[in-house]
């Protein structure tokens, strides 16, 4: 009969117990000795080798011939212990013992010497299942338990249980197994098995484990299941999680402001089968890495990736900045909690990359934070290359809000004869102002009307630029939108594919996207490209958008989430 791999390779002696050397030294100390308390709590999470440690335990107090505290495992006792041949080592599930009705029975039975081992030994594995009822009789025998009698307690949460249990017990607490001594443990059980393992895919199901030995074996076997030349890709194949470069595309599409193909991915991966949840936990790893790089100076010795993954983290970490990257954990968090209550979870995962993509569908305190970190990082790099930061624009200069954009997009004007090229920052040192033409005098003006016309003082009128008639390229087009990139707005996503022309006076945008227009109708957008422009240039603009039609609700992924959000009930707020 095949015999589990978590089974099989389960430690016989507290040297092969794995990270958690505080506890196994302790407990070779007190059985070699023969100080062994008559109670003890074991505490951690799962997979972390509290009911191994347990077991080793009950076997070496009980053994005729320890060595250095470990058992023997050849006299009578270690091998009727080890084949659950004696009932004077009794392991207790308190998840389906947790009455009082069963304490009482347990403790008669302690009033009985042992029949074969030199101590009756009881582990209570999840003694925190047991009832109020329970505890309280398990309480009392623990108070004053037969010398022969010890009681061993395994937990996964142990402020469950009563301090009254806890004072009578000697405490030790199961660390999480660090992720190069799961890895290490899994090239040696691949060594003794007819199947081959990469130390990438040894580290990727180490990370995935998240600590626990158990699980990492588990998962081992399942993927021996699967093909007898484990790889990275095979990992990803058979445990149905993301691979490296699927997380890796959707933090750019965060950088990107990339909505639109950051949905596009989750459906890619929502074809392959893959778990969202297991997905958005990758996540939230991703960007814990995003995070270290921020704000640790050695950050190798923490991240547990190869050196190309780090350069990759280092890149992207340089193009998010620390409350972005705050930001994003504490939202992809939010939904992970909220995945576990809902059955549309794809649905959840959209609309939480499409804040994360549209920073300004956020109004949390985090991400108004992020957006003014994002700001103020964007003018100290100004200043820092020497480019004159604008803080306040002239009144006279200042354009009306709703003169940029208009509701329809306008489309490009004629091109007329003289061409007039942009003045640069030095020539031209105040914003170009829009002149208004005064009208030439009608044909029927009698002459000594305009005679007396031209008599007059003339008012002392604002100078006035003339604007240019034809319509040519935007020279400053990419410094344009390399500025804007910096500010990691949407902006840049959009106009990345877009053509820019001027006449001197308006900057014409023809965008192939159809959130173009809309995009600028948003508040502050469209002040934000003119401040740019003007940065580069030293002219105040003004602005046409010219963008593409709307393409069918069902073609564009983005309509497709909104509609899907309405359908479930989420309130849907469109901003002016």
């Amino acid at each position: 009969m095949y015999l589990a791999l978590y089974r099989k390779y389960r430690p016989a002696s507290f040297a092969d117990v794995v990270s958690q050397p505080h506890v196994t030294r302790t407990l070779q100390n007190e059985v070699s000795q023969g100080k062994t308390a008559h109670a003890y709590l074991f505490t951690g999470s799962r997979g972390t080798g509290k009911t191994t440690c347990a077991k080793i335990l009950a076997m070496a107090v009980n053994c005729e011939h320890p060595i250095d505290g470990d058992p023997c495992h050849e006299c009578e006792s270690c091998k009727a212990i080890a084949e659950g041949a004696t009932l004077d080592v009794m392991e207790i599930d308190a998840a389906s013992n947790n009455g009082v009705d069963n304490i009482r029975q347990l403790r008669e039975e302690a009033n009985y010497t042992p029949a074969q081992c030199r101590y009756r030994v009881y582990i209570i594995d999840e003694v925190h299942m047991l009832s109020d009822g329970a505890f309280n009789a398990l309480l009392k025998i623990m108070e004053e338990p037969p010398p022969h009698v010890k009681f061993i307690l395994a937990t996964t949460e142990v402020h469950k249980i009563p301090v009254t249990i806890l004072s009578r017990c000697q405490r030790f607490d199961f660390h999480r197994i660090r992720a190069e001594d799961i890895a290490k443990r899994l090239l040696y059980i691949a060594d003794n098995e007819p199947f081959t393992l990469t130390e990438d895919a040894a580290s990727l199901i180490a990370r995935l484990s998240d600590g626990g030995m158990r699980d990492a074996i588990s998962l081992l076997d399942q993927c021996a299941s699967f093909s007898n030349e484990i790889t990275a890709q095979t990992v990803v194949d058979a445990a149905g999680v993301a691979g490296r470069d699927d997380l890796f595309a959707l933090t750019d599409c965060v950088i990107r402001a990339d909505a639109a193909g950051a949905i596009e991915q989750i459906g890619v991966l929502y074809e392959k089968a893959k778990d969202l949840s297991v997905l958005l936990s990758e996540l939230c790893v991703h960007f814990r890495n995003l995070m270290l790089v921020h704000t640790m100076k050695d950050v190798s010795a923490v991240l547990t990736v190869s050196p190309e993954e780090e350069a990759r983290i280092k890149e992207q970490a340089s193009s998010l900045p620390l409350s972005s990257v705050l930001s994003a954990l504490t939202q992809m968090r939010e939904t992970l909690d909220q995945m576990g209550k809902t059955a549309d979870r794809r649905l959840l995962l959209e609309l939480c990359f499409v804040r994360l993509c549209t920073p300004s569908l956020n109004r949390d305190e985090t991400a108004m934070l992020s957006r003014l970190d994002r700001l103020e990082a964007t003018v100290r790099t100004l200043r820092e290359t020497g480019i004159p930061v604008q803080t306040k624009t002239p009144a006279h200069t200042a354009t009306a809000p709703s003169e940029y954009p208009e509701s329809k997009p306008a489309s490009l004007p004629k091109q007329t004869a003289e061409p007039v090229q942009n003045t640069p920052p030095q020539a031209q040192s105040s914003p170009v102002i829009i002149p208004e033409t005064p009208e030439a005098p009608s044909e029927q003006a009698q002459p000594e009307q305009m005679q007396s016309e031209q008599t007059k003082p003339e008012p002392v009128q604002p100078a006035r630029v003339q604007p240019a008639h034809e319509i040519l390229p935007f020279a400053q087009w990419d410094e344009v939108l390399l500025l804007l990139a910096k500010t990691g707005g949407p902006l840049y996503g959009i106009l990345q594919s877009a053509r820019a022309f001027t006449d001197g006076v308006t900057i014409y945008i023809d965008s192939s996207s159809a959130f173009a227009a809309s995009m600028f109708k948003q508040e502050g957008n469209a002040a934000k490209f003119l401040d740019a422009a003007e940065q580069v240039t030293g002219i105040r603009y003004k602005l046409r958008v010219k963008g593409a039609k709307a393409k069918k609700a069902q073609a564009d992924p983005l309509l497709d989430v909104l509609k899907k959000a309405q359908d479930a009930g989420v309130e849907i707020h469109a901003e002016s």
